[in-house]
């Protein structure tokens, strides 16, 4: 039996919710299909704040923010992004606190702003308190509120579907076919669901689990992205992935910018704030991308304490009363996982993978696009870790994550509403499942093979020691040698459990095959661009380079398989690329 609803969103993070509410208030027949149970989303991992020029704190504008974005992002931002993103910030934000939302609050009742990692005052001057927080769980703050809200309104949830296909009408995605639903794996059970509609919305998050440390779940697999990238669609940007400075040592387990934003330091074996060394106006404050180097650098040349692969971040000085206050989770996680105090203790960190600033490409509508040309695809939109607006460029701004996925899940309801009035729904039939389950029985029929776990972990280990925070051609080239051979040995992968209930096995063996797929992607485009730039460093082209390479990717699967290269212009409306210092 084919069920219909008149737009599917793919996804119950922060992205995924709101463009729900936005479908939920305008009576558009709607339903959210999700692998975890909604508030299990990644969105609630998010620790340190949501950024918007409130002034609350400070003296702040729109425009600041919207050129820390661009800066931050090494000038591969398109600024008309930008700007949405920083104006509708404001807005956004003010309405979630309408909500209920429990932001920390000022003595005198406004929203509470702390400092964050490239927030700056006047065009960088200084920096400026810009990050609206609920103590360090603003991403869990956000979830819930928005989960609140959408149960409120009735929205219609098919908890723990998995979807495994998307489904198309007129031709495939990339050579202008229509998007027209989903199948979805009834993860109980093991049923197929064809579900057709004129809308779907992708906020299915990011891809970090192809690094062997990481801040990411371990669902964060790239499914929107792979199965977009099988039907045709470019991915965009993918050479840019974002390792955040401050995670656990070996787990990835992310401490927030929020600790630096409180005024942490970073220190290394002799005790020196080495921020100074590489970003002497901002320190611990400086991007993301350049922390996080400027900490490689320093265990390269042997600061890393006791002479092993970390750093500490030392939040002692800001004693117990800041601390409770403001930084209650990430402490706990400290004395959880390390076994350590941090009122008296500093603590090992290392960078962590973290976010991907490369997805489906995308216009300021959340709409889908398919070439350099940003031809829409009818039906299709993108919005949050999935999609690549772009708002994050080369390198992401601290806090800009929130801000993207609340503005940009918003705008993607909104533009379903439009889009969907006066459409037809789709020609699709039960037949249009055979494929995807075709796929799920050869590997549950398997009687042996590959393990996915050894597939699985040996990507990781390759990404992150050849694709990491630096990276060199001779690596790149080890690492695409190496992805091409998983790849083929993923063909022949087996399970253990053959059943039809509960098989996370089976669902966790075509997670693999999506980071594979975003893998493949990703070091294509890293050999391709031969320069450094925002979280791309390339050791042997350690120069930006505008006059070759101020363009976005765009990664398509050949006729043959193979990752097939193009690119496009970034959009520059009003600040002109310079040389980024902090």
């Amino acid at each position: 039996m084919i069920r219909e609803h008149d737009a599917i969103v793919v996804g119950a993070g922060g992205a995924g919710l709101w463009a729900a509410l936005e479908l939920a208030k305008a009576g558009v027949d709607s339903a959210v299909l999700t692998k975890l149970y909604p508030t299990r989303s990644h969105t609630g991992a998010a620790q340190g704040g949501v950024c918007a020029a409130l002034g609350n704190q400070e003296e702040d504008h729109w425009e600041w923010h919207m050129f820390d974005t661009i800066k931050g992002g090494d000038y591969l931002v398109d600024q008309d992004a930008a700007e949405v993103l920083a104006r509708e910030a404001i807005e956004t934000v003010i309405e979630l606190e309408h909500m209920g939302l429990p932001f920390n609050r000022t003595p005198d009742g406004k929203i509470d702003q702390r400092r964050f990692g490239g927030h700056t005052r006047n065009y960088g001057e200084g920096p400026v308190m810009r990050a609206c927080f609920a103590a360090d769980r603003t991403g869990h703050m956000i979830l819930q509120t928005l989960y609140q809200q959408c149960v409120k309104l009735g929205v219609k949830f098919y908890d723990e579907y998995h979807v495994v296909d998307l489904l198309t009408e007129g031709g495939e995605l990339g050579s202008g076919g229509r998007a027209a639903g989903v199948v979805a794996y009834r993860i109980a059970d093991g049923q197929l669901a064809v579900i057709r509609s004129k809308a779907v919305l992708l906020a299915t998050g990011g891809f970090g689990r192809m690094f062997r440390v990481t801040s990411n779940a371990w669902s964060l697999t790239g499914d929107g992205v792979s199965l977009a990238y099988r039907h045709g669609l470019p991915v965009q940007d993918m050479e840019f992935y974002q390792f955040h400075p401050t995670g656990i040592v070996g787990l990835g387990i992310l401490l927030s910018e929020a600790a630096r934003g409180e005024g942490a330091y970073l220190l290394n074996k002799d005790g020196q704030r080495f921020m100074e060394r590489y970003a002497p106006k901002l320190m611990e404050l400086a991007p993301r991308d350049m922390v996080s180097r400027a900490i490689v650098q320093e265990l390269r040349a042997g600061r890393g304490i006791d002479g092993k692969d970390y750093v500490y971040l030392d939040v002692r000085h800001l004693g117990r009363q800041k601390i409770d206050e403001k930084l209650p989770d990430i402490t706990d996680f400290v004395r959880v996982y390390q076994g350590i105090e941090p009122y008296t203790d500093p603590i090992p960190i290392q960078p962590t993978a973290h976010y991907a600033m490369g997805g489906i490409p995308t216009n300021i509508h959340a709409q889908a696009t398919r070439d350099a040309a940003n031809t829409v695809v009818p039906g299709l939109y993108a919005a949050g870790e999935t999609a690549c607006v772009s708002v994050h460029g080369a390198n992401r701004l601290g806090t800009n994550s929130l801000v993207d996925l609340l503005v940009f899940g918003r705008r993607a309801g909104r533009q379903m509403v439009l889009d969907v009035k006066g459409q037809d729904m789709p020609d699709v039939t039960d037949a249009a499942a055979e494929p995807v389950r075709a796929e799920i029985e050869a590997l549950r029929a398997r009687p042996k093979g590959e393990r996915k776990e050894a597939i699985r972990k040996e990507l990781a280990d390759v990404m992150m020691d050849d694709v990491g925070v630096y990276r060199t051609a001779e690596g790149l080239e080890s690492a695409r040698t190496k992805v091409a051979e998983l790849r083929d040995r993923y063909q022949h992968v087996s399970i253990d459990d053959k059943g039809t209930t509960f098989n996370t096995d089976l669902l966790e063996a075509r997670e693999v095959g999506y980071l594979l797929d975003c893998a493949e992607t990703m070091v294509a485009a890293c050999i391709n661009r031969k320069e450094s730039r925002g979280a791309h460093s390339r050791e042997d082209y350690p120069e930006r380079d505008d006059v070759n390479f101020l363009t976005h990717s765009l990664a398509t699967k050949g006729a043959d398989g193979a990752v097939a290269l193009d690119y496009k212009p970034v959009t520059i409306t009003k600040f002109q690329p310079k040389p980024r210092v902090y």
